[in-house]
This record gives C-alpha cells, structure tokens and sequence, in this order.
C-alpha cells in the first residue's frame, strides 16, 4: 500500500512579522524625530553659522541675513523692544542755586563798569521754585518790540555761560497797557515772542540743551508790582529765566 502524503500546515500570519518590523522601524523614526527637534538651541546656531559661512559666497543664502533661518517664524508673535525711559534730571541744589547767583551778581558789576546795560536792568532773586533772574525790558528791548538790543548781547552772552545745564523756564511778562502796532495783536504775542527770543540765544550761546529749556508768555497776568504807576509797569515788563530746582518745565 502507498503512504499517504502528510499535507504541510500554511501559516497565515507570517505577515505579522513583516507589520510588526514595520512598526518598530516607524517608531524609531519618530523618536529620532523628536530627540532633533529638543536639541541644543546653541548647537543649532553654531551650525546656522557655519552654514552661512560657506553657502554666502556662493550665493546661496542673502548677504543681509546673519544667519540662515532654522524654522518659520511668520507666524510667531513679534517681539518689540521696549523704548529706552530717560532718566530724570537730578533736582539743582540749593547751594548750587546760590552759586549761579553769586557768579551772576560778579558779572552784573563788571558789566555796570563797562556800561552796557542800564543799572538795575538784571535782577535776581531766589524763591521755592528756584533762581529767578529778571531782564528789565529798558536793558533788553525797545517798546513793543521782541528784537534783543544790539548793546545788551555781550551781558547776555556772559549770562548765558554762567547757566548750567539745567531745567530752566523763560517767562515773558508785560503791563496792562494795550499794545498797538501791526506785529503783536496783543500782549500775549508780545509776551510769547520776547521769551522765545531769549530762549533762542540761551540755546546758541550756553550749554543748556534744547530738553531743559521751555518758553512761556503770559502777557499781563503775572506782575510783580502795581500797574498803576509808572515805576509798577515798568518791572513789570520783563523777561524772567528761571533756574528751576527740578525737572518740571512749565507751572
């Protein structure tokens, strides 16, 4: 009798060996993927670098760009860097202050002996806000006019450079009396245009910069004597620059 023939059992899940050598493989794909991507910042710069080094003469990347980009920022927040805050100037001491007064009060007696300005044109006085050195119209400016005499340059100049710098304040000032001509409508330009003036030739002429100085006008309004004499409205028409003790540039 013939034997028969033992038929082989087929294995149907051999594919299982293939799938799972597959899954191994992608798994450590996607870990390698995620060990670059938490790699050294430094490490990516450095290469970065070396990259743009070698590939910029040829052409490669842009000769504007530093360093080539690593990843798509376009959609990242932007970062802007803040504005640099200034630093407040130091208040002027006191002593400082009485300084600045005593130079001035030297300058005023040579300038008397030279004769180029009228005695008692300049006077100065301290108060809480500061030093306050008042510029009689009769030594500074014809009537109705903001044009500096000619004569008083050389006191104001020598002024000017005894003036640290400093906050400081010039004030125009009036009397009550209407002005008429056809340049100032009224003392408020008057007023306005003679302290402008003085602040243009302490910008010119002195160390004080454009950030500590102001110019203010207010025409009639702040007089330190009566308006009804003669005598009143005569110190009342005055240019004041104030040497302030703080950083505050206006009332």
């Amino acid at each position: 009798m013939s034997r028969k023939k033992k038929h082989e059992h087929v294995n149907h899940e051999r594919w299982l060996v293939s799938y799972a050598d597959f899954i191994t493989l992608l798994f450590a794909f996607f870990v390698v993927l995620f060990a670059s991507s938490q790699s050294d910042k430094k490490k990516q710069s450095q290469v970065a670098a070396a990259m743009q080094s070698a590939f910029t003469p040829l052409g490669i990347f842009e000769s504007h760009s530093k360093t080539p980009p690593i990843a798509d920022n376009s959609f990242a927040p932007s970062q802007t860097k803040p504005a640099a805050i200034p630093l407040p100037m130091p208040p002027v001491g006191s002593t400082h202050l009485e300084e600045t007064e005593a130079r001035i009060h030297r300058l005023l007696r040579t300038q008397s002996a030279s004769g180029g300005i009228p005695p008692g044109s300049v006077t100065t006085h301290m108060t809480p806000e500061g030093l306050v050195i008042s510029l009689n119209e009769i030594g500074f400016f014809a009537s109705g006019s903001a044009e500096v005499r000619v004569a008083s340059m050389a006191m104001l100049t020598a002024l000017a450079t005894t003036l640290p710098n400093a906050p400081v304040r010039v004030e125009g000032h009036t009397d009550n009396v209407p002005i008429h001509n056809d340049q100032y409508p009224t003392n408020w330009e008057l007023s306005t245009a003679r302290a402008t003036a003085i602040a243009r030739l302490l910008l010119e002429r002195s160390n004080i910069q454009p950030t500590n100085l102001a110019a203010a006008g207010y025409a009639e309004y702040h007089p330190v004597a009566s308006n009804a004499t003669e005598e009143g409205r005569s110190q009342n028409r005055r240019v004041d620059i104030i040497l302030l003790r703080d950083r505050a540039p206006s009332r």
